[in-house]
């Protein structure tokens, strides 16, 4: 579903990303850790072109994106989940998943409506649905941005930190949500520093450090038996924090 071929990423001199190759499969549930200032957010914004490679390729569903104009890239077989939530705060929850539904795959207001409860329902925040973003919780807004994308009906969704603006007594609730939705046939692909998450729902976990990926491998290998020092180290701290 998704492949990066050999991925550079300059801003300006600095080189926040160094030859990054890298495949996910469709259904996997790809969780990529690390250091903070590792690339791991800036791969995962290659990966839907918010952010365009300096150099290399990238292929989403079998089609190069990096091959297009930006203007042109047809995003619609992936959604985002950012850490900021990214809602709009004029429009009311309902208008909000519905929005996507109604533009992106030109379905009728009643059909996006009931598609936007069926996600409320699943994210457990339908009696939110004529309320405005700016009256939730920290917690339920990123239930709400994570139904937003499961109404856009993509083949990927793709998680940057999701938890990482949340209060401590919110997480859990959002990362419930992502635990139910990895059970289903969804490509993920999430940037966490949650590693009880990262053991409980990952196919296979990417180490990044200085933007390269160092290790990569099961959640039974990386907990128990990690091979670069430099992974060992992370865990050791992360471990005992």
């Amino acid at each position: 579903m998704i492949k990066m071929e050999n991925v550079n990423k300059y801003f300006g001199d600095l080189h926040v990303l160094k030859d990054v190759n890298l495949e996910v499969k469709e259904g996997e549930k790809l969780v990529i850790i690390g250091p903070s200032g590792s690339g791991k957010s800036t791969t995962v914004r290659c990966m839907n072109y918010l952010e365009e490679p300096t150099s290399g390729r990238v292929y989403i569903d079998g089609k190069e994106i990096t091959s297009h104009n930006k203007t042109h890239i047809n995003r619609e077989a992936m959604s985002m989940v950012f850490q900021q939530f990214n809602l709009y705060p004029h429009m009311t929850v309902l208008k909000n998943l519905t929005l996507a539904p109604m533009k992106l795959h030109h379905k009728t207001k009643q059909e996006a409506e009931e598609l936007a409860y069926h996600y409320l329902d699943v994210v457990g925040l339908r009696d939110k649905a004529n309320v405005y973003p700016t009256t939730l919780s920290g917690g339920q807004q990123q239930r709400i941005a994570i139904a937003r994308a499961l109404c856009a009906q993509s083949k990927i969704i793709l998680f940057d930190e999701p938890t990482s603006a949340l209060d401590p007594e919110t997480i859990q609730e959002v990362l419930d949500v992502m635990i139910r939705l990895a059970k289903e046939n969804i490509t993920m692909v999430v940037v966490t520093h949650e590693m009880g998450f990262a053991r409980q729902v990952a196919d296979r976990v990417v180490f990044m450090a200085d933007g390269q990926i160092i290790e990569e491998g099961t959640p039974e290998h990386f907990f128990e038996n990690p091979e670069n020092e430099r992974v060992k180290q992370f865990l050791g701290k992360i471990i005992r924090s």
